[in-house]
This record gives structure tokens, sequence and C-alpha cells, in this order.
């Protein structure tokens, strides 16, 4: 393979000419103490942050941009880190949904207007990841994502506790009466107990596997705790890397094919990923250019069965995935059903980067012939209430409910919900279906994450 030479770097273009507009630019590194010796010749890679004080699932990334850099040097580049946009889940208000494009033009830009000749991402909450590999895409230099990685497992009272799945839990349990305001409010310091993203198999941790799968992280990047201390080598390592895939010309257009697409998404499905991930994966491949649809999730999901026995769907938590073997190992049991044949962002295939992986702990990652679920993470239906299809994870419901016929309990909207959910007189049974209106793209607005209905307080009280 050819290598890209130093005359034929983007950053050339601004540091290293002759004219009065370069002179500019190196009179103002040179402003920062840097020297000709720190850029000339060099690959000038940008690192993407989008740390805040806000942002607990990346408050560790101001640190972790440090690692990265101390790669990028190590292999001969010059870094140069960028903050972006923070879309803090927990707090963005009414949904990060409506500004993950906007990170997406903003990362693309600051990669467009800068000397930039590649990139490190760094994110890992729920948007973040989808809206900077858009960026990315669209810019089409370089890249690797740094994935955040997922927190350590919640404690409360000797109990490992889940973020979402357990709040969900619990706060119906205290609806009931089962458990005290003491109690509840004792797991607000056990719930997360440390920097990242949530340790079930939400969003999150969905579409940070999902980058994996896809080829554009180093390999089983996404599995790392937050806390991990392979997270500050892991994104050294992406610091050395990036730079080589600048001499490479390894773009973003070479990785993401329909087979590497396909290979994402049947690990969502091996993994019992969030539904999230549809709109997200669909809008990524579109920008590259690879027709997707929702059909093709369904397809795929009815030949996929779900092998991570992780919540909501399962049993353990993403700290115990990492543990059992991690995603190298899921993708590994379902080599035979991947395109193994796929460029990553290490320069090998999905199948060199796969090979002597193991899975530790059978119980957390099963077997193609002994899987958690028989069937994939999400199913597509249709009907007459969603006649262009619509959604759900049937591998985290009450299976008795998969075919279910009963009267429809409907709101208006949230605050609708909210007010009338609380009533003792309200009339739902325990057949009732809640449908919650206005709250998609333009209700909502920005189709704010309001899946998890609570349960009616009278139902909840009757057991």
């Amino acid at each position: 393979m050819s290598r890209k030479r130093p005359e034929d770097l983007r950053s050339h273009r601004w540091l290293g000419v002759n004219d009065l507009r370069a002179f500019g630019h190196r009179s103002r590194l040179r402003q920062f103490g840097y020297d000709a010796d720190d850029w000339a010749g060099r690959p000038v890679i940008g690192i993407i942050n989008t740390w805040s004080e806000i942002n607990a699932c990346h408050a560790h990334l101001r640190s972790r941009a440090g690692d990265v850099k101390r790669g990028v040097l190590q292999a001969g580049g010059f870094p140069i880190e960028l903050p972006a946009m923070s879309l803090a889940e927990p707090f963005v208000k009414p949904s990060t949904m409506l500004y993950r494009n906007f990170l997406a033009m903003e990362a693309e830009e600051l990669l467009r207007s800068h000397p930039l000749d590649g990139a490190v991402l760094l994110g890992g909450c729920d948007k973040t990841t989808p809206g900077l590999i858009m960026g990315a895409i669209s810019m089409g230099i370089p890249a690797i994502y740094v994935p955040a990685g997922p927190m350590l497992r919640g404690n409360w009272r000797g109990q490992y506790l889940g973020s979402g799945s357990d709040v969900w839990k619990y706060w119906t349990e205290k609806r009931a009466g089962i458990i005290t305001e003491e109690q509840w409010n004792e797991m607000e310091s056990g719930i997360a107990r440390s920097f990242g993203t949530c340790m079930v198999m939400g969003t999150a941790a969905t579409m940070m596997a999902i980058a994996d799968a896809l080829g554009l992280t180093l390999p089983g990047a996404s599995s790392i705790p937050a806390a991990d201390s392979g997270h500050p080598r892991m994104c050294a390592a992406a610091g050395r890397r990036i730079v080589d895939m600048v001499w490479e010309e390894l773009t973003p257009e070479r990785i993401l094919t329909p087979g590497a697409f396909d290979n994402a998404i049947k690990v969502h499905m091996a993994m019992g990923g969030s539904t999230n991930a549809i709109i997200h994966v669909i809008a990524m491949a579109r920008r590259i250019g690879v027709a997707l649809d929702m059909q093709r999730f369904d397809r795929l999901s009815r030949e996929v069965p779900v092998l991570a026995n992780v919540r909501p769907s399962g049993k353990y938590l993403m700290e115990d995935f990492f543990y059992a073997g991690g995603l190298r190992a899921l993708m590994m049991e379902l080599k035979d059903r991947l395109d193994l044949s796929c460029v990553t962002v290490t320069g090998k295939t999905v199948g060199e980067n796969i090979a002597g992986a193991e899975v530790y702990l059978r119980d957390v990652i099963h077997s193609l012939a002994e899987p958690v679920y028989a069937e994939g993470a999400t199913a597509v239906l249709t009907g007459n209430l969603a006649p262009r299809g619509c959604v759900m994870k049937p591998a985290a419901a009450d299976q008795r409910f998969l075919k279910h016929r009963g009267p429809a309990l409907a709101f208006e909207d949230y605050n609708h919900m909210a007010r009338e959910i609380e009533r003792d007189d309200l009339a739902a049974t325990p057949d009732h279906v809640i449908v919650l209106k206005n709250a998609g793209p333009k209700g909502g607005p920005g189709m704010p994450e309001w899946g998890m209905l609570p349960i009616p307080k009278k139902l909840v009280q009757a057991g």
C-alpha cells in the first residue's frame, strides 16, 4: 500500500507553504510556545472532545484526551484538542435527539475548517456516538472513535443496580409502598458509582458496540469500563493508530461498507441492543450512501439470537460483559454469520481482529446453540396505529404480552399522562394498553425517550 507524502497532507496547505497566510498560521502556533519541529511534516490530528461538567458519562474525557495526545505524539503526529457539544442525556430537555444533527454538523465543520489530517472522536453518551460519526463521515478524513465506556456496576445494600432498568423497578416499588423513601434516597448514591455511560444495554452501550462492530474503534474498545486502567491505554493506542491511518489514507468510506452495516446490525441483535439504534444506524448508513431500512433490521433479527445476558434483556451488566470477554468474544460466537472480510480502523479485517477471542463466563455470553433468546432484540410491527411501522424490543418484554388484546388507555401528551397515572380512580385494568400521543419528532418535540411508561398507581398498589 502506498503511503501519503508529507507534502500531500491536508494540513500542509495551512502550515507548509511559503506565503502570507501560512506565515500567519505558523506564527499563531508559535504563540502557544510550539516550534516548527512540532508540526512540520507531521499529520495534524484533531481530537474532538465532548467533555463537559454536566455530562457524567464523559467526565473522564478531559484526561482521556491527554492519553490520546500521548499516543499521537508517540507516533509522530501533532495533536490539537477541539471541544464539541456535550449531549448529557440525563439533563438535556426535552430530548438530546433534537441536537444529534447539530453535533454532526459541528463535528464536520470543526474537521473541515481547521488544518486537520485525521480525527479522534471522544464520546459515548447516547446520541453523541452517531452524531460524531455522522460528522466524520461527511468530512471524509481518517477518523477513529474512542468510546467513553460504561460506568461500574451500581450497588445498594449488596445488590447490583443497573441504571435505567432498576430506576424504574424501584420507583414502582416505592409507589407501591414496598420500599421506603429513605431506601429510595439511599439508591441515589449507589446507582451511578463512577464516570462512564449507563452500564445496561441501553442506547449508549448499544451505539458504542455498533461503532466497534462497524470497525470504527480499536477491537473491543466499546466493552472496556470507563474506570478500568485499560481505558487510558486504549486511548493512547487510538492516538498512535490514527497517525498511521492518515499515512495509509484509511478513511470512513473504505470501512463503512454494506457488509460492515450488516455486521453491526447482527451484533446489535446479539447484544439485545436498544431500539434507538435503528434511527441512528440508518442515519449513519445514509451519510455514507448505504441503503438501509427498518425491514432489514427485522429480517436480520430473525436470523440472529440474543447472546448477551445483559439487562434489560438479561441478568448482568456491562462490567460483567467485559469480564466475560467483551465484544470480541461475542463476535467470535457470531463469526459464521458475519462478513469477516470487512476492513477496520486497524487496517486489518474483522476476522483478524477477533481471532483468538474467548468467552470466559458462559452465563454472560451465550452460544448460538444455547442463546438467551432464540430471536434477536428488535421486532418491526405494522398496523393501523403505525402504518409505516414501529419498533419493539421483545427480548426485554414480558413474554406473556407478545400476543395481547385489550382496551386502550390513551393520553394526549406526557403532562396529561403524568397527571392522570397517579389517580386512584383511573379507569385502568391489567389488560389495558397505554398509548401516549404527541411524543414523536414533532409532538415531543424531538422524540423524547418516554417509552418506559409508568404502571398506573392503582395497579401498582394492587400488586
